[in-house]
């Protein structure tokens, strides 16, 4: 088969060899406005630094991933929208996506979400994921949860995956990508389930989904880096530090005080207490395989995992770890310590650590912008700048 007619527009971009770089985005309902501050301060550094005032963050990265709120973050990135306009998209919906709702109202949005589907349809269209389409500027992934097979099921664009084959009766590439994107945020208890019909001749290929966060990737990121490197997905990108670029965007993050007093309590704290561990699980794989460029301190006995020389001292870039890959990781740390740090300690830590708190939306942007100023260095790209 041609390159063309697997690539579409985008064969110029992928077949050749070159360096390679993945974005990955969280998790945590309306905290993305977090991770969208961030990644503003990176789109702006980056067409700083390139000289493109135009860049678009779906120019530079080659991969982007996402779940749940990630995942629409990643599509639109994908798609080739500014982080301006989504941030837009999350000032004016993000009520209709996240608002926090009382017993009644959850009934009403388990049957009726009508409009969330609408808002994501007039956004990223009806059409589906093949890149022929024309409509995308990179690869793109949606992790979501299949419940009918209770297995996290990650969904590409990569048209060398075995499930992209377009001679497939259930190819992954003709789902609909509002739906795909619908059912990565498909949270528990505020909205329905979707389902999703892979092969309209087949019953048992009709599958029902809900969000991608109760998957063991909240954080993509480790997962990025083996569907892109590994030999059963296609790609087989070229692994070295100077080879690949992995960027971690979270959503924030505090660590939990106290145990649970109630079964209310835990019930409404085991879900984020479980996002939480999972995704610095997977953060931990990601420094582990990959040389750490820059990321907080895990905890106190494994530090941040930042290579250092023989005299303890940071080991510089130019000076090869011989890890996998090179790994950058932004988080904000919403604690009321780490708002203190920010220069933001009059910001209610308790509701910004809320995933449905669309009131403190605000206060959450200028988390984000406060975390992004003092994170994001162009100095932590070096190699993956031309």
């Amino acid at each position: 088969m041609e390159t063309q007619n697997i690539w579409g527009p985008l064969a110029h971009r992928y077949e050749t060899e070159r360096p390679r770089k993945i974005l990955s985005l969280d998790g945590g309902g309306i905290r993305g406005v977090i991770t969208l501050e961030m990644l503003l301060e990176l789109e702006n550094k980056l067409r700083a630094e390139l000289n493109n005032p135009n860049l678009l963050l779906g120019d530079y990265f080659d991969y982007i991933g996402g779940t749940s709120t990630g995942a629409i973050i990643a599509t639109g990135l994908a798609r080739g929208m500014s982080v301006s306009a989504l941030l837009n998209f999350y000032a004016k919906k993000g009520q209709a996506m996240f608002d926090k709702a009382f017993l009644l109202k959850k009934v009403k949005y388990f049957y009726n979400d009508g409009h969330l589907l609408q808002e994501l349809k007039n956004t990223f269209g009806s059409g589906d994921i093949d890149l022929k389409s024309g409509e995308f500027k990179s690869l793109l992934l949606v992790v979501t949860m299949n419940r009918s097979t209770d297995s996290p099921w990650p969904i590409s664009n990569n048209p060398n995956a075995k499930y992209n084959h377009s001679g497939r009766s259930d190819c992954n590439l003709r789902i609909p990508l509002y739906q795909l994107v619908r059912a990565s945020t498909a949270a528990p208890a505020y909205f329905r389930p979707e389902t999703l019909q892979w092969d309209p001749n087949d019953p048992e290929k009709t599958f029902i989904f809900v969000d991608g966060g109760v998957t063991p990737y909240n954080n993509p990121a480790f997962l990025l880096y083996r569907m892109a490197t590994q030999k059963p997905y296609g790609l087989n990108w070229k692994t070295g530090e100077k080879n690949l670029l992995i960027v971690s965007v979270g959503t924030g993050a505090a660590v939990s005080t106290g145990g649970y007093s109630n079964l209310l309590d835990t019930l409404s704290s085991l879900p984020t207490n479980l996002m939480y561990a999972m995704s610095v699980d997977q953060d931990i794989n990601c420094r582990t395989v990959g040389r750490c460029i820059y990321g907080a301190q895990i905890d106190r006995e494994m530090g941040d995992l930042i290579p250092m020389d023989k005299d303890g001292k940071v080991l510089p870039l130019d000076n090869d770890a011989n890890r996998h890959f090179s790994y950058i990781r932004y988080n904000a740390d919403l604690s009321d310590r780490g708002l203190a740090a920010l220069g933001l300690p009059d910001i209610d830590a308790e509701k910004v650590q809320q995933m449905d708190c669309v009131d403190a939306m605000d206060d959450m942007r200028e988390v984000g912008k406060a975390a992004g100023k003092a994170q994001v260095n162009m100095d932590h790209f070096r190699h993956f700048l031309k």
